[in-house]
């Protein structure tokens, strides 16, 4: 990533922190001769007047940094997956699951990008389809998870699930969580469902508080797809990486399956997805660091 000419830069709404790492920021890529793209949202943190539709920007940048927290990086990668355009995740507050490098590693990590010492881990996307007769009446991204949910007054959910067009279980269950690996340490792990590398090709069905305890998450291989249609006439929510909402009527078919396009997110030297794992979900350490109390 050595000939990096255009950055694109997608920060938190309405983040005063966030502007000020702006104003730094663009300063900083403009001095080494880069130009810089944001969306009008960001751009209006700082009154940048040159700014691009969010849509536009992956498909001239070389790089996109986002600022902000997992969240804002869930919303960056279902614009840019379709260009494959590496993405540097950088986080305003705690340390997050995707966006791992902190405002103090910010400029360091830069340095090492634009010398090319970086690399980048492609991660699954699942494409989602709501299918209402022989129409998609709704198709979707997400880097996380999708979930179906009961609505307001229902009590319990009857959700019947193929995979490849074969009849695999019938849930009777609050609702249903299908998970990349990237989303297995979101939603998906609350609901008592595995941890997957990020790097593996699969999905992970966990039912939401089932109502029978033998339904079990499951892992399944990534290049399986899976159709949900519910048994009941009670409208369904399904949710796309905890942003988006659809709902599912009577009858429809929600389909998921891999995208063809992964986000390629940049690794940072020096540190890996355990570290992660150990600090985010508080996991022991060696017993030398826990001399002492």
């Amino acid at each position: 990533m050595s000939s990096i000419k255009r950055v694109g830069i997608f920060c938190k709404p309405k983040s005063t922190l966030g502007r000020e790492v702006l104003v730094e920021l663009t300063g900083w890529l403009r001095k080494r001769g880069c130009d810089v793209l944001m969306p009008p949202d960001t751009a209006g943190l700082i009154d940048e007047t040159s700014l691009q539709e969010r849509e536009d920007i992956p498909k001239n940048a070389d790089l996109i940094i986002v600022l902000g927290g997992d969240g804002t990086l869930l919303s960056v990668a279902r614009v840019t997956h379709p260009m494959q355009v590496p993405i540097l995740g950088v986080n305003l507050g705690s340390l997050g699951f995707l966006t791992e490098v902190s405002l103090s590693e910010l400029y360091p990590t830069l340095e090492i990008v634009f010398r090319g010492g970086s690399t980048s881990e492609p991660r699954m996307l699942l494409q989602a389809r709501i299918l209402r007769g022989a129409n998609a009446v709704t198709e979707d991204y997400v880097l996380n998870d999708v979930v179906i949910n009961k609505g307001a007054l229902a009590r319990i959910v009857n959700l019947e699930v193929h995979v490849n067009g074969q009849y695999m279980t019938s849930y009777r269950a609050d609702g249903l969580i299908v998970s990349t690996p990237t989303g297995s340490t979101a939603y998906s792990l609350s609901a008592g469902g595995p941890i997957l590398h990020p790097s593996l090709d699969a999905l992970v069905l966990s039912p939401i508080c089932p109502f029978t305890l033998t339904n079990r998450p499951i892992v399944l291989p990534g290049y399986k797809v899976v159709q949900v249609r519910q048994t009941t006439e009670e409208e369904l929510t399904v949710t796309l990486d905890g942003q988006t909402g659809y709902e599912m009527q009577p009858d429809d078919i929600l389909e998921m399956q891999r995208s063809d396009t992964p986000v390629n997110l940049i690794q940072v030297p020096g540190k890996n997805y355990y570290q992660i794992l150990r600090r985010k979900l508080h996991w022991g350490r060696p017993a030398d660091d826990q001399k002492g109390g």
